[in-house]
C-alpha cells in the first residue's frame, strides 16, 4: 500500500494562487447551517447525531443512540420507523399531499409528470400491496433494474415499505453482471422494464434479464413496466405485466415498522477482486445521515426549492439524493430519464429554465462535457433561478469547478464538492454553505459530526501541505453495516488497514490552511521512477490547459521508470486541430504539465480523441483506458454509453506506438 503525496513545489504553489471564496452575506442571512454547527456537533456527535434523527418519524421513539464493537456498530437500534412513512405518508399526514414531489422528464421530448406526494403515496401502497400479493415478504430481496422513471422510485419506495430489501442494478449492466447481483443477494423477484430510451433508441432491459435468469433458476417472479412498447419474450407463469399486477391494487397500504437496523438497500460496488461487493445499509442511520446531509449541504428550502440531482438512481447518488434525502425532507425534485445530449446539447439547460431548477447536484465529467461543448449553450438559457451548485463522483479540477461556477453559476452560486462513497451512504466531506469558504477543487472540511483524518502508513497525522490516506476514525450514522454475506472480507477491505479505523481507499492531502483535497483511489497513484503521483494531480493539470476539455490519465508499465503515464484528452470545440498538426499541441500540453508540476509528470504518450470511455451514469471507464495503456484485451464494454469509443482509442493507441 502506497501513501499518495503531492511531490512538488509547483504544484502546491498553483493551489495556493487559487481564489478563496468566502460565503455571502446573503447566504450566510438564510443558511439552514450555522457556525456553531460544527463546534456543537464535534462536542458530542453522538448526542447531535441523535438530535437529527428525532427529525424523522419513529413508530418507537430509541433510547439508545449508538452501539460501538468495531468494526460493527448498531445506531439507535431499540427504536423502530419505516422509510417509506418518512418519504411519503408524514408529509401528506401533515398537509403537504398536494405538493409536487417529482417532476419527470422523460428523454424523448414531450414526456413529462408531475406528481404530487399524494399520488405517489397511493402508487407507493399500490406496488407493496402487490409485491406482498407475489408473495415477498420483510426480508426477502426484490432486484430492480430500471430505466430513469417514475415505477423506479416507486418501486424502491414499495420494498421500504413492506420491508424487503431492495437491490438495485444500474441498468447498462449485462446479464452476466445481473446474475452475479441476483444470485449474491438471493433475489426471488425481479422489477424491470421492457427497455428505455438512450439517444432516441429504445434500449433493452427485459432481454438482459432474460439472458441472466437463465443463471438464476430461483428467481419465480418478473414484473415488467412497459415503458418503450418494444417486443420482448415472456416466459408464462413467471412474467406479468407492472400495470396489470399492480394498478388494480388498493392504494392504502397501512406500513409496518422496523427495527432501526432493519436492512434497507444492497448495492454493489467494484472492489479489487473480480466479485462485486454487496454493501448493505440500514434503516434508520441512513435515513439520518442522507436527510441530514441533504439539508444543511444543499441548504434545501422545501416550501421554495426545485432539486436536480442528475445522476441514475442504479447508483448510490440516486439513493440518497434522489431518492431517500430528498423525499424525506419533502422537497420537489427534477428526475430526468435521458443522456446530457439528448435533444441538443442544451438539454439540461432547457430544463433547469422550464422548472426553475434551484439546486443542481452532478458529476464533474458531466462538467467537462460541457465545457467542450461551449460555454454559448447555457449563455442561451435563463439560469438565474440556481443559487447552489453541487459535484460529486470524482475529485473536480478547479478549471472545472471555476467554469461551472462562472457559466452556470454566474459567479453567484456557492459550490459544494462534495466527498462520499457507496459505503460511506452520504456525504462525508464538503463545504456548508453560509458557513464554510470554498477553494475550487477541494473537499475543504468533513461534515459536522464527522471525524476525518489523513495519515501516513503507519497511520500517523500528516502534517498540513503534506498528503496521504484518507480515513474515518469514528463510526457514523449512515455508514455501511457489511457486506452481504461476507463478514471476513467486510473486515478485510475496511479495517484491516488500521485498527478501528476506517480506511476509505482514497488519498487525501491537507494543504497548508489545513483544508483538505481528494486525490482519488490510491490505487490510481502512479509510481514513476520512484516518484508517486496521483492520476487526479497530472488529470487537473493537463484540463489547466486552455485547449483541452477533458483528461483521464492511467499508469502503463515501462521498463525503464517503473510505470509511465499515459493521458487520453479531449480538446474544447474550439480547440479541435486537423490531422498532421497534433504534434506541436500535445508537446505544449507536455511542457504546461511540466511547468505545473514536474518533468517527471510529462506523459509517454498523449493521445488526442474526440471523447473518451463512460459509463451512462457519466464516469470515465479508466479501467479499460488502463487495458488500452497496457495492450491487453478490452474488458467488458456494455456499461458504456458509446462501446465504439474505446475501440477507437484502442486503434489511435496503436497508430501513435510508444512515444517519447
Amino acid at each position: 500500500m502506497t501513501t499518495p503525496r503531492v511531490e512538488n513545489e509547483a504544484f502546491e504553489a498553483l493551489l495556493h494562487e487559487q481564489r478563496r471564496f468566502s460565503p455571502s452575506e446573503a447566504f450566510v442571512q438564510q443558511a439552514n447551517a450555522t457556525a456553531e454547527l460544527y463546534a456543537e456537533a464535534n462536542a458530542d456527535p453522538e448526542a447531535w447525531w441523535a438530535e437529527e434523527a428525532r427529525r424523522l418519524t419513529w413508530s418507537t421513539p430509541f433510547t439508545k443512540v449508538l452501539e460501538w464493537d468495531a468494526p460493527f456498530a448498531r445506531w439507535f437500534s431499540d427504536g423502530t420507523l419505516n422509510a417509506s412513512v418518512n418519504c411519503l405518508d408524514r408529509h401528506v399526514e401533515d398537509g403537504r399531499g398536494e405538493k409536487v414531489a417529482l417532476h419527470w422528464v422523460g428523454e424523448p421530448e414531450g414526456d413529462r409528470l408531475a406528481i404530487t406526494y399524494s399520488e405517489m403515496l397511493a402508487k407507493v401502497s399500490k406496488a407493496a400491496n402487490a409485491l406482498t400479493s407475489l408473495g415477498v415478504q420483510a426480508g426477502d430481496r426484490v432486484a430492480i433494474y430500471m430505466p430513469m422513471i417514475p415505477e423506479a422510485m416507486v418501486a424502491m419506495l414499495a420494498c421500504a415499505r413492506i420491508g424487503a430489501p431492495h437491490s438495485v442494478i444500474f441498468g447498462g449492466f449485462s446479464a452476466e453482471a445481473l446474475a452475479d447481483r441476483i444470485l449474491d443477494a438471493d433475489c426471488r423477484v425481479v422489477i424491470t422494464a421492457d427497455g428505455g430510451f438512450r439517444r432516441g433508441v429504445a434500449a433493452g432491459l427485459k432481454v438482459q434479464i432474460d439472458d441472466a435468469l437463465k443463471l438464476c433458476p430461483d428467481v419465480d417472479r418478473v414484473l415488467v413496466v412497459r415503458r418503450t412498447g418494444q417486443d420482448v419474450t415472456w416466459v408464462e407463469g413467471r412474467d406479468r405485466w407492472w400495470h396489470e399486477v399492480v394498478d388494480p391494487q388498493p392504494s392504502v397500504h397501512e406500513a409496518q415498522a422496523f427495527p432501526a437496523e432493519h436492512p434497507l438497500y444492497i448495492m454493489y460496488t467494484s472492489g479489487t477482486t473480480a466479485k462485486p461487493k454487496g454493501i448493505f445499509h440500514t434503516t434508520g442511520g441512513y435515513l439520518t445521515h442522507t436527510a441530514t446531509t441533504h439539508r444543511y449541504v444543499f441548504d434545501v428550502k422545501p416550501e421554495t426549492d426545485i432539486f436536480w440531482t442528475a445522476a441514475d438512481i442504479g447508483w448510490v447518488t440516486g439513493h440518497s439524493y434522489i431518492v431517500y434525502g430528498p423525499m424525506t425532507n419533502g422537497v420537489t425534485q427534477v428526475m430526468y430519464e435521458g443522456t446530457p445530449d439528448a435533444g441538443g446539447q442544451d438539454r439540461w439547460w432547457r430544463i433547469i429554465e422550464e422548472y426553475g431548477v434551484t439546486i443542481l447536484y452532478c458529476a464533474p465529467t458531466a462538467i467537462r462535457t460541457f465545457m467542450k461543448w461551449g460555454d454559448h449553450l447555457p449563455a442561451s438559457h435563463d439560469l438565474t433561478s440556481l443559487r447552489l451548485l453541487g459535484s460529486v463522483g470524482e475529485p473536480i479540477n478547479p478549471g472545472a469547478w471555476m467554469w461551472y461556477r462562472t457559466h452556470i453559476g454566474g459567479d453567484r452560486c456557492p459550490i459544494v464538492d462534495t466527498w462520499w462513497q457507496t459505503e460511506t451512504g452520504g456525504i462525508m466531506i464538503t463545504p456548508l454553505p453560509g458557513v464554510t469558504a470554498t477553494k475550487p477543487g477541494a473537499g475543504m472540511v468533513p461534515f459536522p459530526g464527522i471525524s476525518a483524518d489523513v495519515v501516513d502508513n503507519d497511520g500517523a497525522s500528516v502534517s498540513n501541505g503534506q498528503g496521504g490516506l484518507l480515513v474515518i476514525t469514528r463510526p457514523w450514522p449512515g455508514m455501511l453495516r457489511g457486506i452481504w454475506g461476507d463478514e471476513e472480507r467486510y473486515r478485510e477491505t475496511y479495517w484491516s488497514r488500521f485498527d478501528g479505523v476506517y480506511f476509505a481507499g482514497d488519498g487525501a492531502k491537507r494543504d497548508e490552511d489545513g483544508d483538505l483535497w481528494l486525490l482519488g483511489r490510491v490505487d490510481d497513484v502512479m509510481n514513476v521512477s520512484g516518484h508517486r503521483l496521483s492520476t487526479a494531480e497530472v488529470e487537473h493539470a493537463i484540463v489547466g490547459h486552455p485547449a483541452v476539455a477533458e483528461a483521464a490519465v492511467v499508469g502503463a508499465s515501462d521498463e525503464m521508470t517503473g510505470q509511465a503515464i499515459v493521458a487520453f484528452v479531449t480538446l474544447k470545440a474550439a480547440n479541435q486541430v486537423a490531422s498532421g498538426g497534433e504534434a506541436a499541441l500535445i508537446e505544449e500540453i507536455r511542457n504546461h504539465i511540466a511547468q505545473v508540476i514536474s518533468p517527471i509528470a510529462k506523459p509517454r504518450q498523449i493521445i488526442l480523441t474526440p471523447d473518451l470511455p463512460k459509463t451512462r451514469s457519466g464516469k470515465i471507464m479508466r479501467r479499460l483506458l488502463r487495458d488500452v495503456a497496457e495492450h491487453r484485451a478490452l474488458g467488458d464494454v456494455t456499461t458504456l454509453t458509446d462501446p465504439a469509443v474505446v475501440k477507437m482509442i484502442d486503434e489511435l493507441m496503436a497508430s501513435h506506438g510508444e512515444e517519447e
